[in-house]
């Protein structure tokens, strides 16, 4: 059987919100089965496609963008260079015309409330994240393909496993983390470094570190952004934007029109303990805003848990002196490390295992990582990791309306805060006094995932999906 290799860029993806799993996935699904037809020779027989949702993509499909996400992925646009600008005017344009240009070359007819079918009552076995594509051609006949959005990003289609890339010779393969801790201790290499070495099997180590770079600028643009904007996101809670408004509380009136001297202005503020907590929910806060609002985030290691991982790094950045290149790049390339690894053991969508594989490894990833940039050991790295998930196992993944919204903007804060935490208590601690191991805490994760009632999975059917009164109906 062959081992999942997951590169740090499988991990961290440059998309737009509100989803990775019901929006960047089923938009690169669209892309796959449009590449499908253009392979076969099929794209232009094509005359009409309906596009059949399943499980949980049928019931929160709507508040997840899974329609929108779809139709641009049929039309050939892709979420990384796509105008975020141009998605309603977009959408609204196939919607009123009833034409949709598929892959951009083959003109059809789309009727929206007829070719777009939600399945609410119906599930396919693999994953609750399903979605089939009917191409019904002009010579009466058809091709059908199912995808499964499984998390991140991450899309496998139907009689795949998903591991059908093109297998490398890994210097060190990693599945869980003892064999993390082998290589780390056998070496004398950091855990980022480990990556890095790993990653030169698929390219060269500058185009590694400019692509992570590429990555952070999202991330930043993002965090920047989110700071800066106010009013009101989309999807009819009428939840207010607050990061822009407790941006402007922390540093008053000046502004800075780039990101670096407001990074600059922030550190001038020293650092007190409640300045430092609020920046930190800030951070997160703007990045969820704007993931919510179809703004372009990085997954991290999904949308709905986009915004963790920036916000500490930004707290790493902003108070513990690492805005370098080196310094980010670490950073990033350590926590890609223990989402893979959480990947491989358990699952990283909140469709299988609720929030604690969104928001709960999204924490250990940025623990890991801010404990290995603050000087901690191998060992103290993979016990952040490990505190950090320990304190999210069970979270329930019940968002309001079908919307990534509430309680997931302020999930990320928590989770943020957490990450922190976890940091600080193992550089303080030793680690082999630990009664928990990363392995054991994945291990629990995936059996918690298993036992979790499937309400509490990404469907609105329970939690505060069904307990608060703005609840908006099922889509």
């Amino acid at each position: 059987m062959q081992r999942e290799q997951i590169s740090v860029f499988d991990i961290f993806k440059i998309g737009i919100g509100p989803s990775s799993s019901h929006t960047l996935g089923p938009w690169r699904a669209a892309q796959q089965f449009t590449a499908s037809l253009k392979k076969e020779e099929l794209l232009t027989q094509v005359e009409q496609v309906k596009v059949l949702l399943y499980g949980s993509l049928a019931k929160t499909g709507i508040g997840h963008g899974t329609d929108v996400a779809i139709l641009l992925g049929l039309t050939g646009a892709d979420p990384v260079t796509f105008d975020v600008n141009a998605i309603d005017s977009t959408i609204a344009s196939i919607k009123d015309d009833q034409l949709l240009s598929l892959s951009g070359e083959q003109l059809i007819s789309f009727k929206y409330s007829d070719d777009m079918i939600f399945l609410f009552l119906e599930s396919l076995p693999f994953h609750p994240n399903a979605v089939t594509f009917q191409a019904f051609l002009n010579n009466g006949k058809a091709f059908s393909e199912t995808y499964y959005s499984v998390g991140g990003g991450f899309v496998v289609k139907e009689g795949e496993t998903g591991n059908e890339k093109e297998q490398v010779d890994l210097p060190f393969p990693v599945d869980k983390a003892s064999e993390l801790l082998h290589w780390c201790l056998s070496t004398g290499l950091k855990v980022s470094e480990i990556v890095m070495e790993n990653e030169l099997s698929w390219r060269k180590e500058e185009e590694t570190r400019k692509g992570i770079m590429q990555h952070f600028k999202v991330m930043k643009d993002c965090t920047y952004r989110g700071c800066h904007t106010s009013g009101f996101l989309p999807g009819g809670l009428n939840v207010g934007r607050r990061a822009a408004a407790l941006n402007k509380r922390l540093i008053g009136n000046s502004v800075y029109t780039d990101y670096t001297s407001w990074i600059m202005a922030i550190r001038s503020g020293g650092n007190d303990f409640n300045y430092i907590l609020d920046w930190v929910s800030c951070f997160a806060l703007a990045v969820n805003e704007e993931n919510a609002s179809f703004g372009r985030v990085v997954t991290a290691p999904t949308n709905g848990a986009a915004g963790v991982i920036p916000a500490v790094l930004q707290y790493y950045i902003a108070f513990c002196d690492g805005y370098t290149d080196e310094k980010i790049t670490q950073f990033i390339a350590c926590a890609s490390e223990i989402g893979s690894i959480f990947k491989k053991g358990a699952t990283i969508s909140a469709a299988m295992g609720g929030c604690q594989a969104e928001i709960g490894v999204s924490s250990a990833m940025a623990a890991a990582a801010l404990t290995e940039c603050l000087g901690g050991s191998q060992r103290q790295v993979l016990m952040a990791a490990e505190i950090a998930m320990e304190h999210h196992l069970g979270l329930t993944c019940d968002p309001i309306g079908g919307l990534v919204q509430i309680p997931c903007i302020e999930r990320n804060t928590m989770g943020a805060i957490k990450a922190i935490t976890a940091c600080q208590l193992a550089l303080q601690s030793n680690p082999d006094k630990a009664k928990v191991s990363l392995d054991a805490v994945v291990n629990t994760m995936w059996e918690t995932a298993l036992d979790m009632n499937s309400k509490y999975k990404e469907t609105s059917d329970g939690g505060l999906a069904t307990n608060i009164p703005i609840s908006l109906p099922e889509c």
